[in-house]
């Protein structure tokens, strides 16, 4: 529990850090005051919620969408809702089981880069040996690493044309607001280069089973009925969840 625990913190905290607002940065480089205390002309007290926590709170509702797009959970779920669609199962394995699959993967090939995000970021912010906007400009070069590394250059290339920036010398200048669009789009072109590949074999054996039942004269009878479980065995003799399982693992290049 520990470990996911320091997984879940490592990835949510930069980028609630970096999506809260700079007056928060600016109050207090190490700490943002809850509630705060004033006293009125009568001598009463009165308490009110910083404005700061009101910001982190909403940029807490943004971080799922961040997290899915800057790590490797697009290409995964994408790949497992085609290899569901290859062999003809509409609802299985369920929506939920593909997620979890997709989310416990994508913790597993993330893990180095969680755990430099940790070592070089939160344990320092946490033990104030350096500020908040020192711990986001940290927390930023593992994320930026990652994903430059799975980034196409022409899919980078575009996203810094369109933004018009010419003060960018180098990929690893990109900022997040240019860098996250085109490792997004690298991401979604590679899932479905997988996504290609895996459906050729399924998609063979349905053309076979209908040239055989169209050669039978039984063309009322629906091919995929016939194929399903040609397709299904194919893939247990394969051991094919593992096939998937190591080959997206592997198709991040040992991040």
């Amino acid at each position: 529990m520990s470990g996911a625990l320091r997984i879940l913190l490592s990835t949510l905290l930069p980028v609630a850090l970096w999506l809260a607002a700079p007056q928060a940065l600016a109050a207090d480089p190490l700490s943002i005051p809850a509630i705060t205390l004033s006293s009125g002309a009568d001598g009463q007290q009165e308490y009110s919620v910083s404005l700061q926590i009101l910001m982190i709170m909403t940029a807490l509702s943004f971080i799922p969408a961040f997290v899915i797009l800057m790590t490797s959970f697009t290409r995964i779920i994408i790949v497992f809702s085609i290899l569901r669609q290859a062999l003809g199962l509409q609802q299985t394995p369920s929506n939920q089981l593909l997620t979890g699959m997709a989310l416990f993967l994508t913790f597993f090939i993330m893990a180095p880069v969680f755990d430099r995000v940790n070592q070089t970021a939160i344990q320092p912010y946490l033990n104030e040996q350096m500020t908040a906007q020192q711990a986001i400009d940290k927390a930023q070069v593992p994320l930026k690493d990652f994903m430059l590394a799975q980034t196409r250059q022409s899919d980078l290339d575009m996203f810094m044309r369109l933004s018009k920036r010419t003060d960018i010398a180098s990929p690893d200048q990109a900022p997040l607001t240019i860098l996250v669009p085109a490792f997004v789009t690298s991401e979604l072109k590679t899932a479905f280069q997988i996504g290609f590949m895996i459906f050729i074999p399924f998609l063979i054996i349905d053309m076979v089973v209908a040239s055989v039942l169209m050669a039978m004269g039984m063309m009322m009878l629906s091919p995929l009925i016939i194929s399903l479980p040609f397709k299904i065995m194919l893939f247990v003799l394969v051991d094919g969840w593992a096939l998937i399982m190591g080959t997206l693992a592997g198709s991040f290049g040992g991040v």
